[in-house]
């Protein structure tokens, strides 16, 4: 697949810094969009897309998310994350996918991807017809919305191109009004250094203090430009038990996270891509959420209570933790209560 009309944008967002501490994007430079630089042999690339709303999500998923970024004291955890790490689902169904092509074509080269290699895969996913780019910069699909993860099996077999689709955003604007940090900094750019999802998962250390206000109560990840995109309103529910809530991840209180010790972060999310970040970057993340908590706490006694636990993390060994625990705690003292809510998007 020939991605050349790709490259000048990729070198263009890696010039402006917009990958952030992502080092690997610029490392890996324009292999990503060199499927066969990458595996040697590659003519096709098979692209796939796996829904990931938990099996009993509600026909208003999209309101009762929205509102609950509006109660300070509540733990969001953006939907896809709740369930079993997404990587290791999809390249498991990928590679038993790879498997039947070889036995069925042989000799063959292939390599399946998840999130986990210098691959394009938005752009191929939108090449290949699973959608089209939306102004957030992820894949959308009408009957589907942008719900779902993209894989991708490397072939070097010669497969029949499919037509990509038309774009469907037309002049809606609502994901890059919404985003709480501004990191859409126009349509299809995005700058991964304000961004959320990277601030909370990619982002090893300080968080920048002037973001901290603006990412509310969200500890791991954000869905506000999903939540304001009309279309999903179409967005589908997963067949997979895979993908259902895990433990008290779906409605956790931050005093309830707060408190967990690191043995018991790591059994509570077994299995999950949440994992990966780690127990000290979990509870900076969760301590920026308290002090915007105690930033709108509605009344003294309520922010009593978040102070007195950011107080019982006086002894954490991590500076990263206590940078961020130090700040929650000064909230109160520069007298923001009552100030306004964290930013929570409108649904569309």
């Amino acid at each position: 697949m020939d991605l050349s009309d790709a490259e000048p944008g990729l070198l263009a967002w890696l010039d402006q810094g917009f990958h952030g501490d992502m080092t690997y994007m610029a490392r890996h430079g324009l292999r990503r969009a060199r499927p066969a630089e990458l595996l040697l042999g590659t003519v096709s690339v098979l692209t796939v897309r796996m829904d990931y709303l938990p099996r009993d999500t509600p026909p208003d998923w999209i309101e009762r998310e929205t509102a609950r970024l509006r109660e300070p004291g509540q733990a969001v955890v953006s939907v896809y994350a709740r369930g079993r790490d997404y990587h290791k689902v999809l390249r498991q169904r990928l590679q038993r996918l790879s498997d039947r092509i070889a036995q069925a074509v042989a000799p063959l080269q292939a390599r399946v991807f998840c999130d986990s290699a210098p691959v394009l895969e938005a752009e191929l996913a939108a090449r290949s017809g699973l959608g089209w780019r939306g102004k957030h910069t992820l894949v959308l699909h009408r009957e589907a919305g942008s719900a779902f993860f993209l894989g991708e099996i490397y072939l070097s077999l010669a497969l029949p191109e499919t037509e990509p689709t038309s774009a469907h955003c037309g002049q809606c604007s609502a994901c890059i009004t919404a985003c709480p940090t501004g990191a859409i900094v126009g349509p299809h750019r995005l700058d991964a250094r304000r961004c959320i999802s990277y601030l909370t998962i990619e982002h090893a250390g300080s968080i920048d203090e002037s973001l901290r206000p603006l990412m509310g109560n969200r500890i791991y990840g954000c869905d506000d430009c999903q939540l304001v995109c009309p279309w999903n309103k179409y967005a589908q529910r997963s067949t997979l038990p895979d993908f259902d809530a895990r433990g008290p991840i779906a409605q956790a209180q931050l005093l309830e996270v707060w408190r967990w010790s690191e043995a018991d972060f790591e059994r509570h999310t077994e299995g999950s891509a949440i994992r990966r970040i780690g127990h000290e970057r979990w509870l900076r993340n969760v301590a920026i959420a308290l002090g915007n908590a105690v930033h709108s706490a509605p009344d003294v006694q309520t922010q009593a209570v978040y102070l007195q636990a950011l107080a019982e993390r006086a002894d954490h060994p991590s500076a990263l933790v206590q940078e961020h625990r130090h700040w929650a705690l000064a909230q109160a003292e520069a007298g923001l209560t009552n100030g306004p809510k964290p930013p929570a998007p409108t649904a569309g």
